[in-house]
């Protein structure tokens, strides 16, 4: 099971059931203890135990539904903040999650990849469930990327409502990377730019007015 399915080492499956919508897992958590995410002790004392179904990758094209036994700890620090926390799975669960992580991450790549329409109908043809506005949002959730030093940078202004709403959309000219989008095409926001990221060599630019 570790071998076919990693993201599931940390728990024990107990059964795994298939209905018309899917592939329902049952399982539990293995590890005796859990880590309390405010002081970081370790607990054993048991305050309650719950099910939490969270949604995972589908398996043959079919949906699949993970209902995690978890279990909430007492923290013995008297110094913490917290008296009760819930039990995470590594690579696994997240507070409040409703997908597992790996469930999250795949959906992340094809809403960068496709975005909101094109990205739900792959979604929904690989068993999984996700909204255009749900692929969006996870989307709009991910840190940015470090841009880094780049010693070609390429600058092009374009339209977003023709003689009304313009935007500038900097790339890597030599890896062709896209870099930022600015909200305007004034020099001035482009030399703002670049002074936050300094390192750049050679700006290559579109022959605009502005």
């Amino acid at each position: 099971m570790d071998s076919l399915l990693p993201h599931l080492a940390g728990v024990m499956v107990e059964r795994i059931e298939r209905s018309g919508a899917g592939v329902l897992v049952w399982a539990r958590v293995k590890a005796d203890d859990g880590i309390c995410p405010s002081c970081g002790g370790r607990s054993r004392r048991v305050h309650s135990r719950y099910d939490r179904g969270l949604a995972d990758v589908s398996m043959a094209g079919q949906p699949v539904t993970l209902r995690l036994q978890v279990r909430r700890f007492f923290c013995d620090d008297l110094d913490c903040p917290v008296r009760t926390f819930a039990e995470q799975v590594d690579d696994l669960t997240s507070k409040h999650a409703r997908r597992t992580t790996v469930c999250r991450k795949a959906l992340e790549h094809i809403g960068l990849a496709l975005a909101g329409r094109a990205g739900a109908r792959l979604v929904a043809r690989l068993g999984m469930a996700a909204s255009r506005s749900t692929l969006l949002r996870l989307v709009h959730a991910l840190p940015e990327p470090d841009v880094g030093t780049v010693a070609v940078l390429g600058v092009h202004d374009f339209a977003i409502r023709r003689g009304r709403k313009y935007a500038t959309l900097l790339i890597d000219a030599v890896t062709r990377r896209r870099l930022d989008v600015l909200p305007d095409r004034k020099a001035d926001t482009v030399a703002a730019w670049l002074r936050e990221h300094p390192g750049a060599q050679v700006v290559c630019r579109d022959g605009s007015a502005a």
